[in-house]
C-alpha cells in the first residue's frame, strides 16, 4: 500500500510525498511524487493502490495525466479522481462523516474503473462504460484460483443505487461546471438493478408476542438494565442516534403536555469518534407524544437527574454508544430469544419498523407517521411502509363503493 509523509520545505510550506514500492514487492524499486495539498496526495495514492503499486497509466511524474496531442505536444486533462475530489470538497450543507464516507465510496468503487479517465471526455467514459461498471458491481469477480471465493463480492442492489446516485452528482456538476467540461451525463438513464428482487426482506418486523420474547431475554442481560431503553425504542420510533442522545431537558410530563422532544442526535466524525449535533434533517427536530405507559418508564428513568444529563445511560453514567449496546446487550438477549422461540433475527433499527407496524396496523395514517418518524418526504414514508397497509383494504373497498353508488359507508368503531 501507498504511503503519505508529510515533510516541511525552506519556505515553511508543507509537501505531501507519496511513497510504495513499484509493483508492490519488498524488493520493488522505491517510487515517489510529492504534491502541495493532502486532498491531492490522498487522491493519488488511491491511483496507485487501484494499480496494484504501479505508476497510474498516463501519468507524467511532476506534471499529472498527460493526454497525447498532435505532433510531440500534449494536454493536461482533468482526470476522474481529481474532479471527484473537487466534487467532494466544495459539497455544502453536509455532515463531515458524510464527506469521509464519499471519499470512501469514490476510492472502493470509482477509481479502480474510471480514476485515471479524462472526465471531459465522452469517449473515455461514456454510458456503456457506466453500464458496464454497474454489471460488474452486481455481478462481482470471483477467484480464478478458488471458484468458492470472491476477489470482489456483489453489491447489493439497493447500495448500487446508493453509488449511481453519487456518480450522477459527480458528472452532473461536471456538466454544470462553467465553463461545462461535458456535454451530458453518462449516468442519465442507466437501468439498475431492482432493488425489490431479494427474497429476504431488509426489514424486521416483530408481533406484539415476538418483542415480548426478546424483552424477556433481555431482562436477563446485565439485570435487565437496558430493558426500558428498548421500551421505548419500540414506543416512540427514535432512531438510536437519537435515543442515546435524549437528555432530561427533553422530556415534558407537567399536566397534559406529555411530549419528548428530539433536539440533537449524535454524529460520527471522520475519525469514528462521536459529537452531539442537530437531528438527522429538518423534519427530524419534532415532538413525539408520549403514552401513560412511556411517561411511567421515562419518569423513573429521569428521576434525580440534572436538566442536561442523558436520560440512558450505562452503569458508569456514560451515554450508550452503538457498539456496545449492540455487542454486549444486544445480540445476547436476540440470542436468548432465539433459544426460547422466536424465529427472526431483529436490529436494533427494527425496533424503529415494529413501531411504524403497529401503527399502521392501528390505522394511525401515514402522515401522521411519518410526522412521528420525522421523516423529510411522505414519499419515504410510503416507500418504506406502504406496503404494510393491508388492513385498510376493507375501509378503501367501501369508500369506492360509496363514491360510486351515493351510499354513505358505515362507520367502523374501533374496539
Amino acid at each position: 500500500m501507498a504511503s503519505i509523509r508529510k515533510r516541511v520545505r525552506k519556505d515553511g510550506s508543507t509537501a505531501h510525498q507519496v511513497r510504495w514500492r513499484e509493483g508492490g514487492a519488498r524488493d520493488g524499486a522505491p517510487q515517489a511524487e510529492v504534491f502541495d495539498s493532502e486532498p491531492e496526495a490522498k487522491q493519488f495514492q488511491a491511483l496507485v493502490d487501484a494499480h496494484n503499486q504501479h505508476w497510474p497509466p498516463g501519468w507524467v511524474k511532476g506534471e499529472g495525466f498527460v493526454q497525447p496531442g498532435e505532433g510531440d505536444e500534449g494536454k493536461k486533462v482533468i482526470t476522474f479522481a481529481t474532479w471527484a475530489e473537487h466534487f467532494v470538497e466544495t459539497l455544502t450543507g453536509v455532515e463531515v462523516r458524510t464527506r469521509h464516507d464519499y471519499r470512501r465510496d469514490i476510492k472502493r468503487h470509482f477509481l479502480p474503473w474510471f480514476g485515471d479517465k479524462d472526465v471531459c471526455s465522452p469517449e473515455a467514459i461514456g454510458p456503456d462504460h457506466i453500464r458496464r461498471w454497474v454489471n460488474a458491481l452486481e455481478s462481482g469477480e470471483r477467484d480464478k484460483k478458488n471458484k468458492e471465493a470472491w476477489v470482489r463480492k456483489p453489491v447489493s442492489p439497493k447500495t448500487i443505487a446508493n453509488l449511481h446516485g453519487l456518480l450522477y452528482g459527480i458528472f452532473q456538476s461536471a456538466v454544470e461546471a462553467q465553463p461545462a467540461l461535458r456535454a451530458a451525463n453518462p449516468c442519465s438513464r442507466t437501468r439498475l438493478p431492482r432493488t425489490d428482487d431479494g427474497i429476504v426482506d431488509e426489514m424486521v418486523f416483530l408481533e406484539r408476542e415476538e418483542f415480548t420474547i426478546v424483552r424477556e431475554a433481555m431482562g436477563k442481560i446485565c439485570k435487565g438494565d437496558a430493558v426500558d431503553l428498548i421500551d421505548i425504542m419500540v414506543g416512540t420510533g427514535l432512531r438510536w442516534g437519537e435515543i442515546s442522545a435524549l437528555q432530561v431537558r427533553d422530556i415534558t410530563i407537567r399536566g397534559a403536555h406529555k411530549v419528548l422532544r428530539v433536539q440533537r442526535a449524535w454524529k460520527r466524525q471522520e475519525d469514528n469518534t462521536f459529537l452531539l449535533g442537530k437531528p438527522k434533517t429538518k423534519k427530524s427536530r419534532r415532538s413525539v407524544v408520549l403514552s401513560p405507559a412511556l411517561v411511567e418508564i421515562l419518569e423513573r428513568n429521569i428521576a434525580g437527574k440534572r436538566a442536561e444529563d442523558f436520560v440512558f445511560t450505562t452503569a458508569w453514567g456514560n451515554p450508550w454508544r452503538h457498539g456496545n449496546f449492540f455487542h454486549r446487550r444486544w445480540t445476547p438477549a436476540v440470542s436468548l430469544a432465539q433459544d426460547s422461540g422466536l424465529t427472526k433475527k431483529p436490529r436494533p433499527h427494527d425496533l424503529r419498523h415494529t413501531h411504524v407496524s403497529w401503527l399502521i396496523a392501528a390505522n394511525v395514517p401515514l402522515p401522521a407517521i411519518q410526522a412521528r418518524l420525522g421523516h423529510e418526504s411522505i414519499t419515504t414514508t410510503v416507500d418504506r411502509y406502504g406496503h404494510l397497509v393491508q388492513q385498510l383494504d376493507d375501509e378503501v373497498a367501501a369508500a369506492v363503493e360509496a363514491a360510486m353508488t351515493g351510499e354513505r359507508p358505515a362507520l367502523r368503531i374501533a374496539s
